[in-house]
């Protein structure tokens, strides 16, 4: 006898599963058809003028970004210059402020003193505190007296007839001081040179 199968609720696996790798194998074959097409399709070429604009654009984009990066170089290096220029003396400026202080205590000492002897070692004391602290940042005054004149450290106001030989050509006297920092002529003195 024949037997009846039964009806199921579920549908047989192997026919869903093979209908949707059929599907995917459709659209995998139509994925590399599409593929091989644009494969064995000719690229368009470039020409050369569209390359020359193609270069000729990057070469100006290029330029225009050293042109700017360079622009900020110089401002940049402007402010630090004028910033530089407006603290240059800083530090010297806050090394003489202890020689100012000494020398407002000298004046609230001679308002009262008495004894000359005492306010001139005061000021000499002051005036020696500040040669030290200059030639501590570089001031050096310049030896000019029985010198050869020199006119590269030496600034002639007047010749007068030399009383001996041998100075001659050399300095006689200093109405002015010269000084170098860091070995290079500030101030030229001012000399009195024999002739």
């Amino acid at each position: 006898m024949f037997s009846k199968k039964k009806p199921n609720d579920t549908e047989n696996p192997t026919t869903e599963n093979t209908a949707e790798e059929q599907l995917n194998k459709d659209q995998t074959n139509d994925a590399a058809a599409s593929t091989e097409e644009a494969l064995l399709e000719p690229v368009p070429e470039i020409t050369v003028e569209e390359q020359l604009r193609l270069d000729n654009a990057a070469v100006n984009d290029k330029y225009l970004r050293l042109f700017a990066e360079f622009d900020n170089f110089k401002r940049r290096t402007q402010k630090e210059r004028v910033e530089l220029l407006q603290t240059a003396g800083k530090d010297v400026i806050v090394s003489m402020l202890a020689v100012l202080d000494d020398f407002d205590r000298a004046n609230k000492a001679t308002e009262n003193a008495t004894d000359v002897k005492a306010i001139r070692e005061g000021i000499a004391l002051v005036h020696t505190k500040l040669k030290s602290i200059l030639n501590q940042k570089g001031l050096k005054e310049m030896e000019s007296i029985n010198t050869p004149f020199d006119t590269d450290l030496h600034e002639a106001i007047t010749k007068i007839p030399a009383p001996t030989e041998d100075l001659k050509g050399k300095v006689i006297d200093e109405l002015e001081k010269g000084y170098t920092l860091n070995d290079k002529v500030i101030r030229f003195a001012k000399v009195v040179v024999g002739s």
